[in-house]
């Protein structure tokens, strides 16, 4: 099942999808996809669906981030080698974390921009774990799998200089404005057999910048969950960002970072598309 969520920003309404791309209204179950639905109406709306109790809905107006009022944005560097060597890093030993703040979220295909005063803004595909069950103290990743309500698509946007030139922690680089575009869909875990055999690709301007594999992750899945889960509590409507192949501007020749007018689009195979321009901040 895709869920999703449509309409102006601030105003969007909660849809059921199916994979011939028909979508429902969800309204009549749920005022949104929000932590409580993931946490108690997910099997009531997969059982609505599947019976034809949902009204149709004709026209998607804009895709919004597939999940409201998300808690916390967990972020993982430098979780494929590849990307780890053309960064100049070795590849950890443990998984590295840092955190987005919730309000860099917006929709697949809205406006990013570009901080003011940036000269490295760049991208990053990754594929986003949203949680639907808290996790706390797991005792090993094979319970990881029951608590994700599904999986989406996140560009974890960043900034390098401010990242990585401006002193202390990541999290300058990583919490500008519109920096994680997010859906257009959550495809519930059901879904998705194996998320460590999910193909990720991005392009600028119409050129492949990244192609990769979730089965190159260094930690996959099932293992981030169970090791953040020893930190942190994981809350239904959480999401994981769980890092990005090679393929950054960061690491190109001649670092052909992001500019005001480019456009990125970003897909992961079953999770749809994503098409944003930047903007100038």
């Amino acid at each position: 099942m895709r869920l999703a969520r449509h309409g102006a920003p601030g105003r969007e309404r909660p849809i059921a999808g199916t994979a011939d791309g028909s979508w429902f209204d969800l309204s009549v179950l749920t005022p949104d996809v929000d932590a409580t639905f993931l946490a108690t109406r997910l099997d009531s709306a997969r059982r609505a669906l599947t019976a034809g109790d949902l009204p149709g809905v004709d026209r998607v107006e804009r895709f919004g981030p597939p999940v409201a009022d998300v808690g916390k944005i967990v972020c993982i560097g430098l979780n494929y080698a590849d990307h780890a060597a053309e960064s100049g890093a070795e590849p950890p030993a443990e998984p590295v974390v840092f955190l987005k703040t919730p309000d860099t979220i917006v929709g697949p295909d809205d406006e990013v921009l570009v901080p003011r005063g940036s000269v490295k803004t760049d991208w990053e595909v990754e594929l986003a774990v949203v949680i639907g069950v808290q996790a706390r103290y797991l005792a090993s990743p094979d319970d990881a799998a029951a608590c994700i309500a599904g999986y989406a698509i996140s560009d974890d946007v960043s900034e390098r200089e401010f990242q990585l030139e401006r002193g202390g922690q990541w999290d300058k680089g990583k919490n500008c404005e519109t920096f994680n575009p997010f859906g257009p869909w959550l495809l519930t875990a059901d879904e998705v057999p194996d998320p460590q055999a999910l193909g990720l690709r991005l392009w600028v301007n119409g050129e492949l910048r990244q192609e990769g594999d979730t089965k190159n992750m260094i930690f996959g899945v099932h293992h981030l969950v169970w090791y953040l889960s020893q930190f942190m509590v994981l809350r239904p409507g959480d999401v994981i960002n769980t890092g990005t192949p090679a393929g950054v501007a960061l690491g190109i020749p001649g670092h052909p970072y992001l500019r005001a007018g480019d456009l990125v689009e970003v897909e992961i195979d079953g999770l749809g598309r994503q098409a944003h321009r930047f903007g100038a901040a």
